[in-house]
């Protein structure tokens, strides 16, 4: 089977060069010039400059500053930008890298992969590995890890609801000392009393950390019927179809930053997230909004109309005066300030993701079995990436 697989990507391999090169003649093929994360159907990859590594079954932080995977009965932490080894436990099989702290110090694993919809299950073993311990845990019901807290004392789950045929879940904090799980705090800093923690059924679509790293945005679509904890603790109805899901890393508690009509009403990925230490930023591509948002209060500041494009997905980069939105075979350019369109980079296939050079010089964008890089707006240059499914960071 594997000899198989290694036979089908080689052909496709040479079906994209020649795709490729009648696409764009006048730009050569060549090997990345910064180093970059992306998922693949062949597991987490990394490109750059030697060519490509594949890391198979990993996981990378939301920033991809740490990168753990499983190979050679062991679990390895490597630096994404060298590629060198920090540091090696022993690991038995089966075990699967999912949450890695924000500081690079602990990771999570558990013995199933990420799914939208777990499978039923009673109990859920689930491993933490740190600098200086691990410890495995058998946990009652369906149990996903989220993200870890920032002193690396807890971690954030899915609780996915009911067990036996799971189609909702709460966001619970497990005491990685005392082996429990536990409700969060409200943002006052408060515990939720019983009956007040948010059930959600929609579709998680990206996370982001702030950027002082110490809340983690997640993007939520399709909420019908959702209610907010401030819902059920005031008796308000609810009726939210997206909203951005706030964690605070080091004080624990969950804030949800409502989206206005008609964000959450189309495809889950026609919606994309980003954030500085200015904005946070969500497009809506099949409705034509963009959303700036103030990550300090959490609230809404403006909302700006885009170009609408159906049934593509979208992708965001933020420069100091600029907005790049990736959709479909092009990436639209806003004025930060006003919001307004300045400009439009075409390029050769569906946009799945994009990432800007540490100097700002290159913008990368991910495409179907490729990734292609763009200067002052015109394509320098172009990598094939057999199974490349989205261009996550770069390292």
């Amino acid at each position: 089977m594997t000899t198989r697989r290694n036979v089908l990507m080689l052909a496709g391999s040479a079906l994209v060069l020649a795709g490729c090169r009648d696409s764009d003649p006048a730009v050569a093929a060549g090997p990345v010039p910064d180093r970059l994360l992306a998922d693949s159907e062949r597991g987490l990859l990394r490109l750059g400059p030697f060519g490509e590594q594949v890391l198979g079954p990993a996981a990378a932080g939301f920033d991809g500053a740490h990168v753990f995977l499983a190979r050679d009965r062991g679990l390895e932490q490597i630096r994404p930008d060298t590629g060198l080894s920090v540091r090696r436990t022993p690991l038995r099989d089966g075990w699967l890298p999912r949450v890695v702290s924000t500081d690079g110090r602990a990771c999570a694993l558990t013995r199933t992969g990420a799914a939208d919809r777990p499978a039923a299950r009673a109990r859920t073993p689930l491993l933490v590995v740190r600098a200086d311990a691990e410890r495995e845990y058998d946990l009652p019901g369906v149990i996903e890890p989220d993200a870890f807290t920032a002193d690396g004392t807890g971690l954030f789950v899915l609780d996915w609801l009911p067990a036996t045929a799971p189609d909702h879940y709460r966001v619970r904090l497990l005491d990685l000392g005392a082996g429990t799980i536990q409700p969060l705090f409200s943002r006052d800093k408060r515990p939720l009393p019983a009956g007040a923690e948010e059930e959600m059924r929609g579709d998680g679509r990206q996370a982001v950390l702030s950027a002082d790293r110490t809340m983690l945005f997640t993007l939520y679509t399709h909420q019908p019927g959702h209610r907010h904890t401030r819902d059920l603790l005031s008796g308000r109805p609810g009726d939210a179809h997206a909203f951005v899901h706030v964690l605070h890393l080091t004080d624990r508690w969950a804030y949800c930053l409502d989206l206005p009509h008609p964000f959450g009403e189309g495809p889950v990925a026609g919606h994309a997230l980003a954030a500085d230490g200015r904005h946070l930023f969500v497009a809506d591509a099949t409705g034509g909004k963009l959303a700036y948002a103030n990550p300090e209060t959490l609230s809404i500041e403006r909302v700006v109309d885009v170009p609408v494009t159906k049934d593509a997905p979208a992708a965001l980069a933020l420069t100091a005066d600029r907005v790049l939105l990736g959709v479909g075979d092009a990436v639209t350019v806003l004025d930060r300030n006003s919001g307004a369109v300045t400009g439009r980079w075409p390029v050769p296939f569906p946009v799945r993701g994009l990432a800007l050079s540490r100097d700002g010089g290159r913008l990368y964008a991910g495409g179907p079995d490729r990734v292609t890089w763009l200067s002052d707006g015109a394509v320098r240059g172009w990598s094939a990436v057999p199974g490349l499914t989205a261009l996550r960071h770069v390292v």
